[in-house]
């Protein structure tokens, strides 16, 4: 088989096996250059590309082309000659930790942002418990660094801050605008490494030289002297330059007692924006427009009795919803008040709490690895699954945040357990096999006593 059939056999495998999203991103502009005498020759975008393919997956490509040839083969990444450098909207989802950082270039390429292509201003349902944080966040996203500046969204888990945070950098994104999403985790976790490797002007760069900076969970810098520090020079040099800036937090800055002064005033700056518990009416809606994007018709009637079961929590909301459309679709029953007791009784809020330990136990046992792979940094895909789906049952069922479910899982980052949980919640949507997988794993967490007839 020639080289170049053997490239696309190649590619062809590789988008089965892997994520949309991390396909697009990595692979799928990529052109073989050539192929000849057992070396491969292929071109990418941009250098940060190169290395990340160079140190992630040249050793699987190159066991699929092995496999399809029948002989051994090697192959080599080069950036093309005036390969436009675009903004990639996420990392890769497969693997389990984020790419290695490359060389900072006197005028490096944007830095790929992790920004949930899912999440927009049309998909977000308003009502009165959000107008405002709604319209702040729309605002700002059609005229950035000109209305509030800096938005500062709070409120608690759940609630749809993530949401609008990544519908403002999607908008962004759409403008031509240079967006960075990151968790305060994260951004102290780049200025750690910076201070290790001699590389704080590079940080600086990566962080100063963008049109738009959103950070989530921003009351994470409290207490942190050297992060507080770095951030309060960082923040004064994007609003200085009429940089727009978007944060998160589970509490209004004032309530924020470790932090310090100078930040909690500049915070208060621009406009702060709370989100409460959506009303009875907007649980409704958000139920109903679930409903409508995944093609299923629910009835009023049990529309309205999820809303009254789920009344603080939106996840929760949208958990107990996709619950139910799983028993109705999977057991072919009968969608009535019947069936939401049974398939809803151990969502409730008086539900005894599970412990994560049994979380990870149970899904261990159910894919058949041990605890230690599960919490190892293996990337192999018989390993890497079932971790990304504790990643979601994790965020589902506990009340853990994404950075104590990262030290769980083996001392993970914010952004892997983010990547992993909204790759599992996108499957979901339609693999009916991995929606059963995960009935059977909550059926066995807490052991309903009987399935109703």
């Amino acid at each position: 088989m020639e080289g170049k059939q053997a490239w696309q056999a190649a590619l062809g495998q590789l988008q089965l096996e892997m994520p949309k999203a991390a396909f697009d991103t990595w692979i799928r502009d990529a052109e073989l250059i050539s192929a000849s005498e057992g070396e491969f020759k292929v071109g990418v975008q941009n250098a940060y590309a190169r290395d990340w393919l160079d140190s992630r997956l040249k050793t699987t490509i190159i066991k699929l082309l092995t496999g399809t040839l029948n002989r051994k083969v090697d192959i080599s990444f080069v950036v093309n000659n005036g390969a436009c450098q675009a903004i990639t909207q996420r990392e890769p989802e497969f693997l389990d930790e984020p790419a290695a950082p490359v060389e900072q270039l006197e005028k490096s390429p944007p830095q790929p942002v992790s920004i949930n292509s899912r999440y927009n201003f049309n998909n977000f349902v308003v009502g009165p418990s959000n107008r405002l944080a709604h319209a702040a966040s729309l605002a700002v996203a059609e005229k950035p660094a000109r209305t509030y500046n800096p938005l500062f969204l709070y409120g608690g888990v759940g609630l749809g801050k993530t949401h609008l945070l990544h519908a403002i950098g999607n908008f962004c994104l759409a403008q031509g605008l240079e967006v960075l999403y990151v968790s305060s985790e994260e951004f102290t976790n780049d200025l750690i490494t910076a201070i290790r490797s001699h590389t704080t002007q590079a940080f600086r760069d990566k962080y100063r030289r963008i049109d738009v900076l959103l950070i989530d969970d921003i009351q994470f810098i409290a207490g942190k002297e050297s992060t507080q520090e770095e951030f309060f020079h960082t923040f004064n040099t994007l609003h200085g330059q009429n940089k727009q800036i978007i944060m998160t937090s589970d509490r209004p800055p004032k309530a924020m007692v470790t932090l310090e002064e100078r930040l909690r005033n500049r915070f208060e700056w621009g406009l702060a924006a709370d989100i409460q518990p959506p009303d009875f009416e907007t649980r409704v809606a958000i139920l109903q427009s679930k409903a409508d994007r995944l093609g299923f018709t629910m009835p009023d009637g049990i529309l309205e009795d999820i809303a009254h079961r789920f009344q603080t929590n939106i996840r929760e909301l949208e958990g107990a919803m996709t619950r139910l459309m799983a028993y109705a679709d999977l057991r072919g029953m009968v969608l009535d008040e019947k069936l939401v007791d049974y398939a809803l009784a151990d969502l409730m809020p008086e539900t005894r709490e599970i412990e994560p330990e049994q979380i990870l136990t149970t899904i261990a046992q159910e894919y058949g690895v041990t605890m230690d792979e599960l919490l190892s940094h293996s990337r192999s895909q018989r390993v890497a699954f079932p971790r990304q789906v504790a990643m979601y049952m994790l965020r589902e069922e506990s009340e853990l945040s994404l950075p104590k479910i990262g030290e769980l899982l083996g001392g993970r980052d914010h952004t892997t357990i983010m990547y992993g949980h909204d790759k599992i919640t996108d499957l979901l949507e339609r693999d009916k096999n991995l929606r059963r997988k995960i009935v059977n794993i909550q059926e066995i967490l807490y052991s309903p006593v009987s399935v109703p007839m």
